[in-house]
């Protein structure tokens, strides 16, 4: 049987949210679009990472609040969390979401494919079995996996990826979580809330490397509090079976140590998923360690291949992958983009306290030369963080003492994925402090906090 091909203004490999995004951008401006998912549509965020382990969270934040109900009036009892009743109510998410992704594609005569595809060796192809979908351009959009460390392999019992933990029947006694970044601090405040005992292992010297130094001492200090054992500048050297469990062994401040677990989570970060997809065929370049180089057009070295997302050595965030897939359909349709400024792209972690942040923290901005002017603002004064009995954390706002343009924002505490929102419009706009301190701030509201620290920074203030 001979291959049979279709044409296409543009051929998304990969449906996560880097390839859906392009191909529902691309369509909406008129663009024929084929994509290539070998699973359902949506990706490692929709089914393995940003909705089902926030859903997760929510599930650890309804049962803290009810732990605190009798703080309110409210007596319901030592409430306990139901796993398997969670998990079904993620995959309801899960499916709901999914189902409208894939109506939505099919409303804009997006052609989906299933199957494993590669990219063909002229550039402007995508085989799928002995189907070839040729279009006047690519974009590969792969995505990524978890990644483990050497002797940490995983086996989804005793050492666990992320994609692990997200389907673990009940909370173990006992975990250590190696990694400290956004997403190993995400699974080890959600496994303390479920009533783990929790060591929390991290190279770096301080938890969530590349946030604000204060910010992560807010929330390093709100975990120990919380019973989560902290390690940070360790190095974790192997580990052996033991009679319960795990025994991890680690090098630390006090030399060699060990913990005893039941399992190991290791959340060290993703790999790109770009060996076996026709690269070295095509003459795409990669790095050294494995992401596909680009331009600021999101284009690679061969003119009619884009690459986004994960798969390139951008921030691994689903609206940075949406961002950039914007940008490849302005360039095929030569509209000139500028391309994702991506040291103000805003960060969110659903942890608890949970932090959000975007542009510059204070010491970056002095590394850049910057003569810095800070203000920080804690909730403890706030009327609707004490009403809703969220106190812990802060708003911190960067800032060129010269001009007063806001350079980064960084908030801890309660929504703080939320109230970012405001922070990033601000940093990316160039606002000065003038500008967002003399705006209106509903009261009584978290986002007022925001506008108080701005308006410290003109030298003048209210509270």
């Amino acid at each position: 049987m001979s291959p049979t091909t279709e044409e296409f203004d543009l051929v998304v490999l990969g449906g996560g949210p880097g390839g859906y995004a392009a191909a529902l951008y691309g369509a909406s401006a008129g663009l024929r679009i084929a994509m290539v998912e070998e699973q359902r549509v949506g990706g490692t965020c929709l089914h393995r990472g940003c909705i089902p382990a926030k859903e997760l969270l929510q599930t650890a934040e309804v049962l803290r609040t009810i732990r605190h109900a009798g703080d309110f009036g409210i007596h319901v009892g030592e409430p306990t969390m139901d796993l398997p009743t969670s998990h079904v109510r993620k995959h309801q998410v899960i499916d709901r979401l999914t189902g409208g992704l894939e109506t939505l594609l099919k409303g804009r005569k997006v052609t989906v494919v299933p199957g494993r595809g590669t990219l063909g060796p002229d550039g402007r192809s995508v085989v799928v079995g002995d189907e070839v979908l040729r279009g006047a351009n690519v974009v590969l959009a792969t995505g990524s996996a978890p990644r483990s460390i050497p002797g940490f392999d995983f086996d989804g019992r005793h050492i666990l990826s992320s994609d692990d933990v997200l389907e673990i029947p009940e909370v173990p006694e006992r975990v250590a979580v190696i990694g400290g970044g956004a997403i190993g601090c995400e699974f080890a405040s959600f496994l303390v809330d479920g009533g783990c005992d929790v060591t929390l292992l991290e190279a770096m010297p301080q938890i969530l490397p590349g946030v604000d130094q204060q910010v992560a001492g807010t929330v390093a200090r709100a975990f120990a509090a919380r019973g989560i054992t902290l390690q940070t500048g360790v190095k974790v050297e192997g580990w052996d079976r033991s009679e319960r469990g795990v025994q991890v062994r680690f090098v630390g401040k006090n030399g060699e140590e060990r913990v005893d677990v039941d399992s190991v989570v290791v959340s060290v970060g993703r790999r790109p998923r770009s060996e076996g997809i026709g690269l070295d065929e095509a003459g795409v370049k990669i790095d050294e360690r494995g992401f596909v180089v680009v331009d600021g057009n999101m284009r690679t070295n061969v003119d009619t291949v884009f690459a986004v997302g994960d798969l390139v050595a951008t921030p691994q965030l689903a609206h940075v992958a949406f961002a950039e897939s914007i940008v490849v359909v302005k360039t095929i349709l030569g509209e000139n983009p500028a391309p994702v400024d991506y040291d103000k792209v805003p960060w969110g972690i659903y942890c608890h306290p949970e932090v959000g942040f975007c542009g510059l923290t204070e010491a970056q901005a002095k590394e850049r030369g910057y003569d810095v002017q800070t203000s920080t603002h804690k909730w403890g004064g706030n009327s609707r963080a004490l009403i809703i009995g969220e106190t812990e954390g802060m708003v911190k706002i960067v800032s060129d003492k010269a001009t007063g343009t806001l350079l980064g924002v960084h908030v801890a505490g309660p929504w703080a994925t939320e109230l970012i929102a405001e922070g990033y419009l601000s940093v990316n706009w160039e606002a000065t402090a003038a500008d967002i301190g003399l705006l209106t701030h509903a009261h009584p509201t978290l986002s007022e906090l925001f506008g108080e620290s701005a308006l410290a920074l003109t030298g003048r203030r209210m509270h």
